[in-house]
């Protein structure tokens, strides 16, 4: 009587066991498979997410350090070379394409027990692939380029409004002007080197202080017939005396009238009257030249004959506050150079404490993308895919 129940007993906890393999066999494979798709999905999704946006910024910045880096590197090589009557040559970056390219591959293995003591499995493998296959395309620049961007001087007008906006008076005219109304400038290297005239220096120190003051002003005047002129204002009223003493000064060194308020400026040596001023500007080729003669070289390549000695050279160079830039040479690239170039087995450098040698630069730089007269089509392009 007791054994009859507890093997009905038995047999139904068997039945229910049998349903219970039954529910899991029914309920684990859906249960992997979903689990799997969503594991699944999440990496191909993960895939096809859009890997040109993020990148934009980062990219973008990054080029624009690498391409300016590397601009100043081959200004600076250029200096060094003209330094040794080497070659300069100039590199354009005509354009910049970045493709970008994220390659997926998944491979699902499910494995389901019908029963005993392994259970249900899934795996699930896979494998990305990122390829960043950027393309730089560079142009030399040459011929007529080469003659309007390097050989051309730089215009006159163009000193003065640049004087306007905010140049100093005393770093842009030395850097761009060889002559200002018969006054030279100091000339470093070459065959034709100078010290250069006490009242160019002068005529640069008044120039500068009448600019500080702000009663210095540029303006086009419209000519029928004839190119616009450019003219030289300086504001007489409400001046403080030793601002007119300062104009009183710069006449006299100019040879110009002290009583007049402007002065036209034409691209000469010597002023055809005296309400002229006449500046003999430099080319950016005639600027690199100057700067090459600043360069310090080794001793030895000037004992040996490899390159000519310059006034910074000798003993008699003058007042160190008239060299422009500072570049020096030595066997080690320095830590903290603010541009460096290796040529000749040597390193040559400008540190990057020294502001005004690094504020000539800058500013040689920027006369560059002043004097630039391509079009547009020789612009860096840089192409990010945003998808």
């Amino acid at each position: 009587m007791l054994r009859q129940p507890q093997c009905a007993f038995t047999a139904q906890n068997g039945h229910r066991a049998g349903i219970l393999t039954t529910l899991e066999r029914q309920y684990r494979e859906p249960m992997i498979k979903s689990a799997a798709i969503a594991l699944l999905a999440s990496f191909l999704l993960a895939g096809c997410a859009a890997i040109g946006p993020p990148n934009l910024s980062r990219d973008r910045f990054d080029y624009n350090i690498a391409v300016s880096d590397s601009w100043k590197e081959q200004t600076l090589l250029n200096i060094v070379k003209l330094r040794y009557a080497d070659m300069p040559l100039f590199l354009q970056v005509t354009s910049i394409v970045s493709g970008y390219t994220l390659e997926t591959e998944v491979l699902l293995i499910g494995k389901v027990f019908d029963g005993g003591a392994s259970p249900a499995s899934a795996e699930l493998e896979g494998s990305r692939k990122y390829i960043d296959r950027p393309t730089i395309t560079y142009a030399p620049i040459t011929g007529k380029e080469f003659n309007r961007n390097f050989m051309t001087p730089v215009p006159p007008r163009a000193v003065l409004l640049m004087m306007h906006a905010g140049w100093p008076a005393d770093l842009l005219l030395p850097l761009t002007v060889e002559a200002i109304n018969g006054l030279r400038a100091r000339r470093s290297g070459g065959l034709g080197q100078r010290i250069g005239d006490e009242g160019y220096y002068r005529v640069v120190e008044l120039l500068g202080t009448i600019q500080r003051a702000g009663v210095l002003g540029v303006r086009i005047k419209k000519r029928k017939g004839e190119e616009d002129a450019t003219v030289l204002t300086l504001h007489r009223k409400n001046v403080p005396a030793e601002i007119v003493a300062a104009q009183g000064e710069l006449a006299d060194l100019l040879g110009i009238r002290p009583d007049a308020q402007e002065y036209t400026v034409v691209f000469a040596e010597v002023a055809r009257n005296d309400t002229e001023l006449a500046m003999l500007t430099r080319s950016a080729l005639s600027i690199m030249l100057e700067l090459a003669g600043q360069v310090t070289v080794p001793p030895q390549d000037v004992a040996e004959g490899r390159t000519v000695p310059s006034l910074f050279d000798t003993d008699n160079a003058g007042d160190d506050e008239r060299r422009l830039i500072d570049i020096r040479s030595g066997e080690y690239k320095p830590e903290d150079a603010f541009v460096a170039a290796r040529y000749r087995d040597q390193w040559f450098w400008i540190d990057d404490r020294d502001f005004r040698s690094k504020r000539t630069f800058a500013n040689l730089m920027l006369l560059f993308s002043l004097t630039e007269s391509g079009g547009k089509e020789t612009l860096p392009v840089l192409t990010i895919p945003a998808g």
